[in-house]
């Protein structure tokens, strides 16, 4: 992408929090990267003063567009990067293929559950708040959990049986007041259990049946003049008070949920798609629909795309947060269409998201008119001056290589939107054809490439291009009748002296602009095919040398047998040569045995 492309985007792009990726041609992830405010970091790129490395230049260089998503929070933005760099493994997100991953809180599933820190989410019926994006945070909040709660942290099995034997003992913890020994049946599974269900509603933000619970345990104890313990609970009630206030968890009091908001133009509706796990963002996405009717009503679209998205991304979100009421045919799905609070202000989010991907795609569809892909330029030059009726995305070259006879082998180089695709690539042993005949070779390779790909089923290029005249082009003619495929495909020569361009059963050539870029990418095919012919026959020659009549003979190796072949250009002559001819070659000495091994010596 050029700084002038970016330009007439960039007005485009929101000043708010979010996700940007940059994508190729082909619509790969390249980088995706997080922002605070997206317009500015992304011009960043584009700036004359950019950070100068030698990654970022590339990564803009090889960038065909810009894609983002907007959220909330920064927070929000981290995961959502995270989960993308996840997904997408791009090329130049270096720093952060490390598969990391982020903190969660777990209520353990047992008798006097732990409360830990962990970075593994595993199935066994315990209960995790998070993602947290900070480290410093996390540690805050298990900090306060321990003041607020006194709940244990071995890992003993506490069943009935154990604590009845006296199995445990207390340890440090009880002594310096951060337990309360449930191990040795100090305190009773409700009271511990009371507590665990206070630490849910801190994690899950329900922070008013945490602040009414300690208010009822200080009025309790006051009430009791145990003042020393209800100061403490005062203080507990300060400090979580505190926490409140200056809170940033990324779990909020909404947990599972799918989002889904609509809005349409005259020929498209676009439907944006949140999926919440555990109160965090972890999936954006927008699905286009393109209209058949002007009356089709919004319900009735969401209607079709919302199963077709849950599916997609294997969603059971127990609730659906919409922007209009919509007929589910799921069973036991809850239905919301909010006008205030928290879920209103997701609702919003998912619709900032559709509006700009909306405005994003009209300015993406005004500047493709403006504007052409080289490629695109290049093949619709060709596709004109060749007047064909279709635009030649697939096209194919023939080439010939033979030493006066010696190994005949033939080429056909693949180009793909005017690109050469080098996998694609076939080399032939010409195996009908005796002695130097490019004609006849040119009609066996031709019918030997179109027969297997129709054989295969694969499909047929749009031009064919023969290296040679108006001989070779009727060669290939030949072969392209015979299977019946003439009316399927361009096929044309190129004559290499003036350029020339021969259509079928044409004598007068045609003369393109030698500068005209359609010309040029002939050229190139040609080029590609003449050089990859040579090359595969001079591999062929050189497998040849070794199984010469030379290197039979006592004290020739292949390096003799190379230079003779090379410079007599075949074996036929080698053995009509004189001994003298011999000796300007090889030396006296060498010469004497060739002539003896080859019963040349008179």
């Amino acid at each position: 992408m050029t700084l002038e492309e970016f330009k007439e985007i960039q007005p485009t792009i929101p000043k708010l929090p979010g996700v940007y990726q940059f994508l190729d041609e082909e619509g790969s992830v390249l980088y995706v990267g997080k922002a605070k405010v997206l317009r500015n970091r992304v011009s960043n790129y584009f700036s004359k003063h950019g950070d100068g490395r030698a990654k970022v230049k590339t990564l803009v260089k090889n960038s065909d567009r810009i894609k983002y998503t907007i959220v909330e929070t920064e927070q929000d933005a981290l995961l959502l990067e995270c989960t993308l760099i996840k997904k997408y493994q791009p090329r130049y997100n270096v720093m952060l293929k490390d598969g990391k991953s982020y903190s969660y809180i777990c209520v353990k599933k047992e008798r006097f559950p732990r409360v830990f820190l962990t970075r593994k989410i595993e199935k066994n019926g315990s209960v995790y708040f998070g993602p947290y994006t900070s480290k410093w945070r996390i540690e805050i909040i298990a900090d306060l959990i321990r003041k607020l709660f006194k709940i244990r942290t071995c890992n003993f099995n506490l069943s009935e049986e154990n604590i009845a034997k006296g199995k445990f003992k207390v340890c440090l913890e009880y002594h310096i007041k951060n337990c309360e020994g449930p191990c040795a049946g100090h305190e009773e599974e409700l009271n511990y259990n009371e507590k665990i269900a206070q630490i849910k509603n801190m994690l899950r933000g329900n922070f008013g049946e945490v602040k009414k619970h300690l208010k009822n345990k200080m009025q309790v104890f006051s009430e009791q003049l145990e003042f020393e313990k209800a100061q403490e609970i005062k203080n507990k009630l300060k400090a979580f008070e505190d926490y409140q206030g200056k809170s940033t968890v990324v779990s909020t009091t909404i947990k599972d949920v799918d989002v889904f908001s609509i809005t349409k133009d005259e020929k498209m509706a676009y439907v944006n798609y949140l999926k919440i796990i555990n109160g965090a963002i972890i999936n954006i996405f927008t699905q286009e629909l393109l209209l058949n009717l002007d009356d089709e009503e919004n319900e009735d679209l969401l209607s079709i795309v919302i199963p077709v998205l849950r599916t997609k991304f294997n969603s059971i979100a127990p609730e659906i947060i919409a922007s209009y009421e919509v007929p589910l045919l799921e069973k036991g799905i809850l239905l919301t269409v909010p006008k205030i609070g928290d879920k209103k202000k997701l609702l919003d989010l998912s619709m900032k998201n559709v509006l700009y991907y909306k405005n994003q795609k009209l300015k993406e569809a005004a500047s493709k008119i403006k504007k052409q892909t080289s490629a695109e330029r290049i093949l619709t030059t060709l596709k004109n001056d060749l007047q064909m009726s279709d635009m030649p995305l697939h096209l194919e070259c023939f080439d010939n290589s033979n030493l006066q006879g010696t190994n005949p082998v033939a080429s056909c180089v693949v180009f793909k939107n005017a690109k050469p695709a080098k996998k694609e690539y076939r080399k032939f042993n010409i195996k009908t054809v005796e002695g130097p005949d490019d004609f006849a070779s040119m009609e066996e390779i031709v019918y030997r490439r179109y027969s297997r790909l129709l054989r295969e089923g694969k499909s047929l290029p749009q031009l064919v291009i023969i290296d040679g005249g108006k001989g070779q082009l009727s060669s290939a003619m030949k072969s392209i009748e015979a299977l019946g495929i003439e009316n399927k495909m361009t096929v044309i020569g190129i004559a290499k002296k003036l350029e020339e361009i021969f259509f079928p059963n044409d004598s007068v050539p045609l003369h393109i602009n030698k500068k005209s870029e359609s010309l040029k990418l002939i050229q190139f095919a040609r080029n590609e095919a003449h050089r990859f012919a040579i090359n595969f026959h001079r591999d062929q020659r050189s497998k040849n040398f070794t199984k010469s009549r030379l290197v039979e003979i006592p004290g020739v190796g292949k390096t003799t047998a190379k230079k003779l072949l090379l410079h007599f250009k075949s074996m036929q002559k080698v053995q009509e040569a004189s001994l003298d001819e011999l000796t300007l070659v090889v030396g006296k000495a060498l010469a004497n045995k060739v002539a003896k091994g080859l019963d040349m010596v008179k």
